[in-house]
């Protein structure tokens, strides 16, 4: 009895971990920060959406070069715990300061500020590779998609309680919490060290309960040589592992639009409606409340129909929803149909145009926790069991080798058509091919 209680808590103490790095995406990526950063301490948005664009870039290079090399070497020494405190503290360090990200910042400012995204992101996507490698350790196969699918769902639901603590604390009252001054913007750049304290309180279940693997009875440099000759044999006996190298391509290419409709959405609606700080923060709870909800209905699919077939009409689901949401402009709605512009004072998403976009939000927001959380289990499915940190490296490879393309054409395209919405567009290729690679790879039926 004590044994299945021990079990319990540490899977639970699992879940905690996505519970404490879901205000970084949701406050400072997606809902608060970033559209703040394009809007108000950038020149303009469009050249806004530009450099956030390109930060992203560089954390993408550097986590695609080095998740593999780092899981390789986690595997041979052993314990994942001390990687994921000093990632954690990466994220800690760049997410307090953007508590200086002030308007009107010089160039050097901006380069500061992007810097210390990058630095969290990385720290955040690295951190994520270590703690993915301990769920097939918790949890007896078949019931790897359920414990996924749960991580994701108490991630969103961290994130949603977060974003409500800042627009019930901060933005609603006439007067904010601890005296800060909207004129200033201080709500939104406190989003950044809000995420910080949350991510020292949270992580802390999953330090304390998840057992963690045995040190490595090498000697830390032979540990390192000993990950990185394992690292290049698995280079190279690739092939060998066919239906693993199609599924990491595949998830390659369509994570890479995952990333990129989550960073750059609260930006793209800002952007296309005028939408203050508030009606950003109700639209990040909306669209927090359909991952949540997609991610635990996810889990049910997946033990029905399997990891596979929930990542395919995820995928399908994402194209369409993607798709609605370019074809509505302020003015538009499905590319022809012209509407009345919102008007100044509005009632809260009450212009025909916003209607039709929230409608559109409800068919992209519920499969993007199935996604993501069913990619992780059928990455746990199809990795050997020895090799399950270095092959996870692998996935986050698969996750962040392209991950700079997405965010570095958006950026591009932006700045070169000065239109957001042709930059955003770059998502559906990325989704289309994804979904046609996934399709030839072949699932154990009895992992």
């Amino acid at each position: 009895m004590g044994a299945i209680l021990s079990n319990r808590l540490a899977q639970a103490s699992w879940t905690t971990f996505d519970w404490a790095f879901q205000p970084f995406f949701t406050l400072v990526t997606t809902f608060i920060f970033a559209p703040y950063f394009t809007g108000s301490v950038a020149p303009d948005p469009v050249t806004g959406q530009a450099i956030w664009g390109y930060t992203q870039t560089a954390a993408g290079l550097c986590i695609a070069l080095l998740s593999p090399v780092l899981g390789a070497i986690a595997d041979a020494a052993g314990p994942r715990k001390p990687w994921i405190f000093v990632l954690s503290a990466c994220t800690f360090i760049g997410c307090a300061t953007l508590w200086w990200a002030v308007p009107g910042l010089g160039s050097q400012g901006l380069l500061l500020v992007a810097a210390a995204i990058t630095l969290a992101t990385i720290g955040a996507e690295f951190a994520i590779v270590f703690n993915n490698a301990m769920l097939p350790s918790l949890v007896p196969p078949e019931r790897i998609g359920v414990l996924s699918a749960i991580g994701w769902g108490v991630g969103y639901v961290g994130g949603l309680i977060s974003l409500g603590l800042v627009l019930g604390l901060f933005v609603l009252p006439e007067v904010p919490a601890l005296g800060l001054d909207k004129a200033a913007h201080e709500a939104e750049r406190l989003s950044g060290p809000l995420s910080s304290l949350w991510l020292a309180v949270f992580i802390l279940p999953m330090f304390l309960f998840v057992p963690d693997l045995p040190r490595s009875a090498l000697p830390r440099r032979a540990a390192v040589r000993q990950g990185l000759r394992q690292l290049a044999a698995t280079l190279r006996h690739v092939r060998s592992y066919k239906t693993v190298v199609r599924f990491l391509i595949a998830h390659m290419i369509y994570g890479d639009a995952l990333l990129a409709i989550f960073a750059f959405g609260g930006i793209y609606a800002r952007a296309t409606f005028g939408w203050d700080l508030l009606t950003i923060g109700i639209f990040g709870i909306i669209l927090n409340i359909l991952a949540m909800a997609g991610s635990f209905l996810g889990g049910v699919l997946e033990a029905r129909v399997g990891s596979k077939r929930t990542i395919v009409a995820s995928l399908i689901l994402l194209i369409l929803g993607t798709i609605g949401i370019l074809s509505v402009g302020a003015t538009h709605i499905f590319f022809v149909f012209e509407v009345p512009a919102p008007l100044p004072g509005r009632a809260l998403f009450s212009s025909p145009s916003e209607i039709a976009f929230l409608a559109c939000t409800l068919v992209l927001g519920l499969p993007f926790g199935p996604a993501q959380a069913s990619s992780r289990s059928l990455m746990a499915r199809l990795a050997p069991p020895k090799m399950m940190t270095e092959f996870f490296g692998l996935f986050a490879l698969s996750g962040k080798a392209t991950s700079f393309l997405a965010p570095f054409l958006i950026g591009v395209i932006t700045e070169a058509t000065q239109d957001q919405r042709f930059g955003i567009a770059v998502v559906l290729p990325f989704l289309g091919v994804g979904l046609w690679l996934l399709a030839g790879v072949k699932e154990p039926r009895n992992p």
